[in-house]
């Protein structure tokens, strides 16, 4: 006769912990920890190209030649910026530390990228499908968090993930996002 009086979480703690498991949590934080490592790695190189000139960058000088021409006000200090936001915070998603804020600093960068290239379109050459879907991966990213296999597992305020962390954190990349962008001339 099977044993009425187990608790429901044992049941499904034993789900849980079996790969075979159609709702095994492991398919849950491998997909969150390959859609980081894309989106991270990707926003990375990014601003390697802004900061160093690597992977075929304009480097600051370039790069902050092409803020100027984009009407933002100290293309070079602006391209620094942009270069130490998209590094950092694509490392930060890449390795998931301080996920919530790492998706922040991809969200503002790539909103403002959205801006600089609006105009030309959904599709590529001159659309915007690329910036979109990188800044929805982040801001899914944020809100959701980055899964059991990320540094985040060993803060101890971040080892469990809170949608309002996400939240406030999207809100604080879109904000800083639109006073850069009332910089813009």
């Amino acid at each position: 006769m099977p044993n009425t009086t187990a608790p429901a979480s044992a049941a499904r703690t034993d789900r849980e912990t079996d790969w075979r498991s159609p709702t095994s949590p492991h398919a849950h934080d491998v997909g969150l920890l390959l859609l980081r490592l894309v989106l991270g790695l990707t926003m990375a190189a990014h601003g390697s190209q802004k900061l160093f000139g690597w992977f075929g960058g304009g480097g600051i000088d370039g790069t902050g030649a092409f803020f100027t021409m984009s009407g933002y006000p100290a293309g070079k200090a602006m391209a620094v910026v942009a270069g130490l936001t998209e590094m950092g915070g694509g490392l930060g998603l890449a390795v998931g530390l301080l996920t919530p804020l790492a998706g922040a600093a991809v969200v503002g960068t790539m909103v403002n990228a959205l801006a600089v290239t609006w105009g030309g379109g959904f599709f590529a050459p001159k659309g915007v499908e690329y910036e979109l879907l990188l800044t929805a991966g982040a801001a899914a990213l944020a809100l959701t968090g980055p899964g059991r296999i990320a540094v985040d597992r060993f803060l101890p305020v971040l080892r469990s993930h809170r949608l309002a962390y996400g939240a406030a954190a999207v809100v604080l990349g879109l904000v800083t996002a639109a006073i850069i962008l009332l910089l813009r001339n």
